[in-house]
């Protein structure tokens, strides 16, 4: 029956308890382990992804994502018997990622998604950080983008600590994974760098009312092919020259950039 949720399940879990988990819930799921392989891979193959804390599933339940099975020490907590597993604590922390599981494991099934036009988009090229994705994808819903937009080789948006730091908000924010370099050839409209080296975001003209915006990982920035398309680049300053900290956390640089843009263009399709 659990066939259909190998690999989603903590690495961890495996040597801590080794083909113990679903042992112990119904010995019918003693293979489960078997056939793990790594988490991605498995999550594209199934098609598959874990939610965890109750407000995060319920978030997912009052989307368009469908859910598989939920495993709950308080199944009374949602109307959902032919759905839920009824599991104790211990079994509990056996299957989380979490260090202090709350109560709930859902697995839902990954969506499809298309590419929305927009005339402002945020591009994120090679974020390998989950929870610099998951806190992005908090600010996008706060700020009302509907979209982000990463290059294939970023992290997983279905990576259980990006699903946790996104606090419910990647029920509501659709993540794409493209071919950065094609994607912005083929809208033609400007293309905006961030860096700490570019000029003041308050320099950034209120008149311009489309745009794509590209924020690189903290450790190498934007890469060196995708810099080119740019046709300028932007940077949030320093309140003074004397601050000595290099740069802002990436979550936080993109919060602001959205923050800016949805100040001045209140009418923004985003």
């Amino acid at each position: 029956m659990l066939e259909q949720f190998k690999g989603l399940i903590n690495p961890h879990v495996i040597r801590r308890a080794p083909f113990r988990v679903f042992e112990i819930l119904k010995p019918r799921w003693s293979n489960f382990f078997h056939v793990f392989r790594k988490q991605v891979t498995e999550r594209i193959k199934n098609n598959q992804f874990v939610v965890e804390g109750e407000k995060s599933i319920k978030d997912f339940l009052s989307s368009d994502y469908i859910l598989k099975k939920l495993f709950s020490t308080h199944p009374d907590d949602f109307n959902l018997h032919e759905k839920t597993v009824k599991i104790s604590l211990s079994q509990l922390k056996q299957i989380s990622f979490l260090k202090s599981p709350n109560k709930h494991l859902g697995v839902f099934e990954i969506k499809n998604k298309e590419l929305k036009k927009n005339s402002q988009y945020i591009l994120l090229d090679s974020i390998n950080d989950p929870g610099n994705l998951g806190a992005i994808i908090r600010s996008a819903e706060w700020f009302g983008f509907k979209q982000i937009i990463c290059s294939k080789n970023s992290v997983d948006c279905y990576n259980p600590k990006v699903v946790q730091a996104s606090m419910g908000s990647l029920s509501r924010v659709d993540v794409i994974y493209t071919d950065l370099i094609k994607f912005i050839r083929n809208e033609k409209i400007p293309v905006f760098g961030t860096s700490t080296d570019g000029k003041s975001i308050l320099e950034f003209s209120k008149n311009i009312n489309s745009g794509i915006w590209i924020f690189g990982s903290e450790a190498n920035g934007i890469s060196d092919d995708i810099s080119k398309l740019c046709e300028s680049f932007y940077s949030i300053p320093k309140s003074n020259k004397e601050i000595l900290t290099e740069s802002l956390n990436l979550s936080t640089s993109v919060s602001l950039v959205m923050s800016y843009l949805k100040l001045f263009n209140k009418s923004l399709d985003l």
